[in-house]
């Protein structure tokens, strides 16, 4: 049986309180000043993640290799949306639509992505609809599927990348709604 949903958040802000940089464990505090150095204030979710340390540590470096893949902008941001919708992440729909905005995604990519909508773009809708077979299928996405996204001019170490990023951002969408972390002001008007 699930908790009401007044329930659930009551627990959420006892259990998971926004730290300050100050308030904060000491080992949570550089990732803290760096994200809101970074990005001119600090998120509700890096401040109730700020809990654990190796949470934030270890979402800084999964998201810095995954950054760092061989996957173009917008494929890994279709990676993160697709994670996004599917584990309903209020704040990383509207922080990664946000994303999309500043790459220059169009408008059309943008509203596809954050209903869980087919792309019109053959190649990113590639991207979406395996990450979604990585899911459904747990890694074992079977020989037509990996042919398929491989026809689309990727290759294996992007199938890998994939996984990368399904990885990095199961754990920030889970670690969000577990928290109960709230759209921030200077995201609102993208979520």
């Amino acid at each position: 049986m699930t908790e009401p949903a007044e329930h659930a958040d009551f627990s959420q802000h006892i259990v998971f309180c926004e730290h300050t940089i100050e308030s904060a464990p000491p080992s949570s505090r550089r990732f803290m000043t760096a994200t809101a150095s970074h990005l001119g204030y600090l998120p509700s979710a890096t401040a109730r993640w700020a809990a654990s340390p190796q949470l934030l540590d270890g979402f800084a470096r999964l998201t810095a290799l995954f950054d760092a893949t061989t996957l173009e902008p917008i494929a890994r941001e279709v990676v993160i949306m697709t994670m996004a919708v599917r584990n309903h992440c209020d704040i990383c729909v509207a922080m990664h639509t946000a994303r999309l905005r500043a790459l220059d995604a169009d408008a059309a990519t943008i509203t596809a992505l954050r209903d869980g909508a087919p792309l019109g773009d053959p190649r990113q809708e590639a991207v979406r609809v395996f990450t979604l077979r990585v899911l459904e299928s747990a890694g074992d996405v079977g020989e037509p599927a990996l042919r398929e996204f491989l026809g689309h001019g990727y290759t294996a170490r992007n199938a890998l990348e994939v996984v990368l990023g399904i990885g990095a951002y199961t754990m920030s969408t889970l670690a969000n709604r577990l928290t109960g972390a709230v759209v921030d002001e200077p995201l609102r008007e993208f979520a």
